[in-house]
């Protein structure tokens, strides 16, 4: 092959894998395999050997490694890589809000909600589209140059994408590595008779300061950028347009990233991300919350030790290694199948785990568990348990895949996996797994509150066929009851009081207990309010229920679909029946004159007359809003005994302390 006919071919080659590598660790879209792959990097190496005069700068080829350093170099860092306040409370998040809001003089504030990556800091330094330098935060004002093993990172353009690229361009992230390289580097180390890594966090922190870039190349690192430093040609206004400029620019950016001018929606936002860690292939130690507006940023401006514009809400995470020794299959009361993994039992925070949440047949899969494992378990706040990733170099022989189902496991229905969605279903309206399911809910506290029917009792009606609807639950005399396995007379009789009583809990409870997809407690009082009885829901057309505040469209449609089902009219029917009250009941009523009207109240400590449930709704009721935590715009805190932090806060603060009777006086008479 001549020169030009080479020059041509290596640059072709050169745009080619560049495209591969953003479609696979950018995109997460492949569209070719790793053999394909494989043959593009050999032929582009093969002719950079023969013609190493027209290799690029940043060919594809400097992220296989280079010759082994002498050492790290110290790099003093243009712009300080400042560390990041903590907290671990929702209170102590809410006392950050209420400090930047004071700052910003009462400013209207964007918060940005990211990912805290757990990996190791790095700044990125890019001169007229290219990398130029690689530098850890180090102490913050002076780190180690590791350019030559960010040169390895296939995610990381070494040229910028597009013709309109900053002078300087420094952004600021977390390498990292995914849990699943980290499974697959270790069956390699253990064939190749070398210890494992223990997480992805030490060998990453290990792998980026190695003096042989080779055999970082090997460790399959990744960049997630979060952050921006020195920039010269950057014009973004905000931190969600400079992330949306480095991923144009073919930089990967924190994903998942979102905008909150609602702070309490932002926090159980923040709740959301705790509970769907499982998702996730990389380790997250937190969740970092910024002001979004750069202009804001700069008034507000820094400590000696951190960013006022920006607090890390971290994640009290514990692991332990165990082994997986069955997977049972639970029918949820909305027919879900949710696999459950039965565990050598170990102790995790404090407790002995026995059981972890799989979750769905999908990460089953993605993540290779198969029953005989060793795995890493792992809990996070007070989510139930999951596993994180198998010690798949621990398998001592060949353990066969998990085969998800395909028939209910209690009725022998056909399951069905959800048209857009990843769970798998049993939707037989006579499957008894998923009727048992839903008279347990109905008779919750915050349901219809039924005393006395529990699990066992629930089972032994439902096994016996005495109650096969709700309308059969109200037909129940003592009769049937003292039919049942230990069944004496005055348990039977309590219960038939508390079934009785439960006729008039009213509208919300009632749309609470009867299971319509995407309504809980919050919806359910809200459409209670919003229609008064279930004669006017029903009545209601899918726009009406859209436009009530706090109903989107999908919740929306699921009310309306179920109202106008054969199996929604027939339930409802039986309720009605059963002489079982379908309006609004005094307590989810609220009086927007009430004498709370416009106020806080946070309850705190043990009360005698109500349950905490009780006098929350009744705060709402009278028109005030029930919080979970004290500020300076608390308007009461209402302290019963034992009342703990909150009333010292309270007192700090000078907010108006009531006792129960106290407040029973002020404002319910």
């Amino acid at each position: 092959m001549i020169e030009s006919e080479a020059k041509s071919k290596i640059a072709q080659l050169s745009e080619q894998i560049r495209q591969h590598d953003q479609n696979y660790y950018v995109l997460a879209a492949p569209v070719i395999s790793d053999l394909e792959y494989d043959r593009l990097m050999r032929e582009l190496l093969e002719l950079e050997m023969q013609f190493p005069q027209l290799a690029f700068v940043d060919s594809p080829t400097k992220r296989l490694g280079d010759k082994p350093l002498d050492g790290l170099l110290q790099v003093t860092h243009r712009v300080p890589m400042l560390s990041i306040d903590n907290t671990y409370t929702e209170q102590e998040l809410r006392d950050f809000f209420e400090r930047t809001e004071k700052l910003l003089l009462g400013e209207k504030i964007e918060w940005v909600v990211e990912l805290k990556v757990d990996g190791v800091a790095a700044s990125i330094r890019y001169e007229n589209g290219l990398l130029v330098q690689a530098v850890t935060r180090g102490n913050g004002e002076v780190g180690d140059d590791i350019t030559h093993n960010i040169r390895t990172l296939r995610g990381l353009p070494q040229r910028l994408m597009g013709d309109d690229v900053p002078s300087v361009l420094e952004v600021r992230g977390e390498v990292y590595m995914n849990n699943s390289d980290l499974v697959a580097i270790n069956e390699e180390r253990v064939r190749k008779g070398e210890s494992e890594f223990k997480n992805t966090r030490n060998v990453t922190a290990g792998s980026i300061r190695l003096l042989d870039s080779k055999i970082c190349a090997q460790r399959k690192l990744r960049f997630l950028c979060h952050g921006i430093g020195f920039c010269d040609g950057i014009r973004e206004l905000t931190h969600m347009g400079f992330l949306e400029r480095v991923r144009s620019l073919g930089i990967p950016a924190t994903p998942g990233v979102q905008v909150f001018d609602d702070k309490e929606c932002l926090i159980q936002h923040c709740n959301a991300i705790v509970e769907n860690l499982h998702e996730l292939d990389f380790e997250v130690d937190g969740i970092v919350i910024k002001v979004n507006s750069l202009e804001q940023r700069e008034t507000l401006g820094t400590t000696s030790k951190s960013p006022r514009w920006v607090i890390a809400y971290k994640i009290e995470k514990y692991e332990a290694v165990t082994k997986l020794l069955e997977i049972k299959t639970q029918i949820g009361k909305t027919g879900t199948v949710t696999p459950v993994a039965e565990l050598e039992p170990v102790q995790l925070a404090g407790t002995t785990v026995s059981r972890a949440s799989l979750h769905n047949a999908e990460e089953i899969e993605r993540k290779d568990i198969r029953v005989g494992d060793w795995v890493v378990v792992e809990k996070a706040g007070k989510i139930i348990p999951h596993i994180v990733r198998v010690e798949r170099h621990r398998r001592e022989t060949e353990l066969p895949s998990y085969q998800f189902p395909t028939k209910c496991p209690e009725c022998d229905s056909e399951l069905i996996k959800d048209s857009q969605g990843v769970y798998i279903r049993c939707v037989s309206k006579q499957c008894p797994a998923q009727w048992r399911q839903r008279l347990r809910y109905f008779a919750t506290r915050d349901c219809m509150d039924i005393e006395g029917l529990g699990d066992k009792l629930v089972n032994q009606l439902v096994d016996q066929e005495l109650v096969s609807n709700f309308g059969d639950l109200y037909a129940l005399d003592l009769a049937k009851l003292m039919t049942l396995e230990r069944m004496g007379k005055k348990s039977a009789e309590n219960l038939l009081v508390g079934i009785e009583q439960s006729k008039n809990r009213g509208l919300s409870r009632v749309l609470n207990a009867i299971t319509i997809r995407h309504v809980g407690q919050r919806v359910a009082q809200i459409l209670a309010r919003r229609f008064g009885t279930m004669e006017s829901l029903m009545a209601a057309d899918l726009e009406t229920i859209s436009s009530t505040n706090e109903i989107g469209p999908i919740i929306a449609k699921s009310v309306f679909d179920f109202m106008h089902s054969s199996e929604g009219i027939e339930l409802i029917e039986q309720l009605k029946n059963a002489g079982v009250s379908l309006e609004t009941a005094d307590e989810d009523k609220v009086d927007s004159a009430g004498p709370l009207a416009g106020k806080t109240l946070v309850v705190t400590g043990s009360l005698s007359k109500y349950s905490r449930d009780e006098i929350e709704r009744l705060i709402e009721r009278l028109g005030g809003r029930a919080s979970s935590s004290i500020s300076k715009k608390t308007d009461f805190l209402v302290a019963g005994e034992a009342a703990g932090s909150k009333l010292e806060k309270a007192k700090s603060l000078g907010v108006p302390i009531l006792t129960e009777d106290e407040f029973v006086q002020k404002f319910v008479g």
